[in-house]
């Protein structure tokens, strides 16, 4: 893609675009739109507590009054005063520099970031099955070569439209698609198969469906035998999952259950993704490894055209949680409690490994701290939207307020910029050369293509500024380049391995695929064909249990409520709702016409959503495309997530946003 003038967008379907093949969805072609918009920040804000005004303010001052007031704080209550908050839109290069600078710079051991709201369930699950996670472990363009592509919570058609003409190209060749979701999205429209299972039941119809493989015998024992270990364990473990139960706890009948069962037994290549419906859950982790078990069941993961993957749902989600901005993490997948990568990523640093700091509070836990005894009083977000974005937004927000210094740095004075002490005007995509590694595990290069208006400054300056003025122990570089040739060796010997990648091979090659552990290897499209990442090659069945959801229907709160997106919109909206080109609707309440019925509400009235966190009013959207006994709520506006559950998976520390319960009335 390149920019005309100032904000036109010309694409042009080059080799350079392998993956979405040259085509943009809605928001991408008018993306341009915000560049010089005049809601762009441009200078640095300060805002007086007392009467809520900002006032404009130099970079100067702005950065020495961050760095005067962290180092007042950290003096008065320890370096872990300070919390740093990513986000999944950040490039490689600002996500390395921002766990690099938290861990360094600042020395705190408080740094997460939005992504573990995001693709964390799955990733837990990849890794302990696998031994690795890269959310699609093969290109995209292999969804056309399988016989049967197994959607779980994911919408494809709306949240990433060019990928979802992969779908179409398959059902041409005579594949089929199956969606699972609780509602009859625009994705379920284009499948085969639609099942509808009540929110927060994935696990049960996954346990189902591998009760019934194991029942009819079309396992593939030889690969089970090869190249899996814990089989015995997870064939025992669904011997009580039969069809009639299963409808019992899911809705879905036991025909279908059973329907379902035998299409996936009688293809040849079965191909699983998940997306956000089945992994923001209390539960997510264990719908994964479900899922994961029945294709291991089927001796699909590694074999061409087959297999699991995650659908990855971030500009950066993938290359977001490789290199240090979550709390466990240190660049290139290693986990931070392991001595040998402390020592290895501290060698690069020039730092002593002993003075890096363990493991801090994951996302949630982290917004959650602020006015705890040990909890941070200064907080640092960048690329996240944090008062629309988190579950429970009214008490995180109350935990926002109680900071001592919030830092926030944005392209637009979003809800939570708007509560800051201190906010950072920064660049946006086309005004900044960096790198993203897409769902595929591929590393692109997005380069600059206009400049940015003046005043607006990068991330990585914006992170140079107060390492300097507290008096860091090594330099911070603002040479995206440059920093991407540390992260590579920073990740040398790393499960996510970027050492062999550079800028000048991703332009001749459209792209890398890690790992890439040296200049002359290919790179790795396609993970798993000869061996797991597990140190004895194996994959792992792991049995889960279905807990259920964290909240169930009761008397007071009777039906179950979740959420998701809109085509029109992204994430927290904070960009898109700004964009003329796209339609804001503003929220709504999708209900079936049964519950419209029996509440009295009617098709654009408003109606109000209770839950135990809070309330909200929007029009009602009366649909027979979903549940009787569900409501749907988009996210991408003040007001959903003041409903949604902060019950964390215990694997993961995701939070429930996709389900819990609620009462609605007219």
């Amino acid at each position: 893609m390149r920019l005309t003038g100032r904000i036109t967008p010309v694409v042009e379907t080059w080799d350079e675009f392998p993956v979405n093949r040259g085509a943009l969805c809605r928001k991408g072609w008018s993306a341009a739109g915000l560049y010089a918009g005049r809601e762009r920040l441009t200078t640095p804000l300060l805002r007086d507590r007392a009467t809520g005004e900002f006032t404009p303010v130099s970079w100067d001052e702005a950065l020495d009054t961050i760095a005067s007031r962290l180092s007042a704080l950290q003096a008065e209550h320890g370096k872990d005063t300070v919390g740093v908050f990513g986000g999944g839109g950040l490039t490689n290069e600002k996500a390395y520099q921002l766990g690099k600078f938290a861990r360094v710079a600042v020395g705190t051991s408080q740094i997460d970031y939005n992504g573990r709201w995001c693709m964390s369930s799955a990733a837990s699950a990849g890794t302990r099955a696998f031994g690795l996670d890269r959310g699609l472990p093969f290109p995209l363009a292999d969804i056309e070569e399988a016989d049967v592509v197994v959607l779980v919570g994911s919408n494809m058609a709306e949240t990433m439209p060019p990928a979802a003409r992969h779908l179409d190209a398959l059902r041409e060749r005579g594949g089929r698609v199956v969606v699972i979701d609780p509602r009859r999205t625009a994705t379920a429209d284009r499948a085969d198969v639609f099942v509808q299972p009540v929110p927060g039941s994935d696990p049960a119809l996954a346990l189902g469906v591998l009760h019934l493989l194991v029942v009819g015998d079309p396992v593939d024992t030889d690969y089970i035998s090869a190249r899996t270990s814990g089989w015995e364990a997870v064939r025992d473990s669904v011997g009580a999952w039969w069809p009639e139960r299963v409808e019992r706890v899911t809705g879905v009948p036991a025909s279908e259950v059973r329907e379902l069962a035998a299409l996936l037994a009688g293809a040849g290549k079965v191909m699983v993704l998940t997306a956000r419906g089945a992994e923001q859950h209390a539960t997510g982790s264990d719908t994964v490894l479900a899922w994961i078990n029945v294709a291991l069941a089927l001796g699909m993961p590694g074999k061409p055209g087959a297999g699991y993957g995650c659908l990855t749902g971030r500009g950066n989600g993938r290359g977001g949680r490789e290199h240090g901005q979550k709390a466990d993490q240190l660049p290139g997948y290693r986990m931070i409690d392991d001595p040998a990568a402390r020592s290895h990523v501290a060698g690069v640093w020039g730092v002593a490994a002993d003075s890096l700091p363990g493991k801090g509070r994951s996302a949630y836990e982290l917004l959650d701290a602020p006015g705890q005894e040990d909890g941070p009083s200064a907080l640092l977000v960048f690329g996240s939207n944090i008062v629309v974005s988190a579950p429970n937004a009214t008490h995180v927000t109350s935990r926002l307020e109680a900071l001592d210094l919030l830092v926030v740095a944005d392209i637009v004075l979003s809800e939570t910029a708007a509560i800051a002490d201190v906010v950072l005007p920064v660049t946006q995509w086309a005004e900044e050369t960096g790198t993203m590694t897409n769902l595929e595990g591929r590393v692109i290069l997005r380069q600059r293509a206009v400049s940015p208006p003046t005043g607006v400054w990068s991330d990585l300056d914006v992170i140079a500024g107060p390492a300097s003025r507290l008096g860091s122990p090594i330099s911070f570089s603002t040479d995206p380049e440059e920093i991407f040739e540390e992260l590579g060796r920073a990740s040398a010997g790393g499960k996510a391995d970027y050492a062999g990648i550079t800028y000048d091979r991703i332009r001749s090659e459209h792209g890398v695929f890690w790992p890439c552990p040296t200049a002359s290897h290919p790179g790795t499209p396609h993970m798993f064909v000869d061996s797991f990442a597990h140190p004895d090659g194996l994959a792992r069945f792991l049995a889960v249990e279905h807990r259920g959801p964290a909240e169930v229907p009761d008397s007071d709160f009777p039906v179950h409520l979740t959420t998701g997106r809109v085509l029109a919109q992204y994430q927290s909206g904070a960009q898109t709702r700004r964009v003329r080109d796209l339609p804001d609707t503003g929220p709504f309440v999708e209900l079936h016409p049964m519950l419209a019925g029996r509440i009295g509400a009617v098709d654009g009235s408003p109606v109000t959503v209770a839950t135990r966190r809070g309330s909200m009013s929007a029009p009602a959207r009366v649909v027979t495309t979903i549940r009787p006994d569900t409501i749907f709520v988009p996210f991408h506006w003040v007001g959903a997530n003041r409903l949604t559950n902060d019950a964390l998976d215990p694997a993961s520390r995701m939070p429930e946003f996709k389900v819990c319960a609620a009462a609605v009335t007219a």
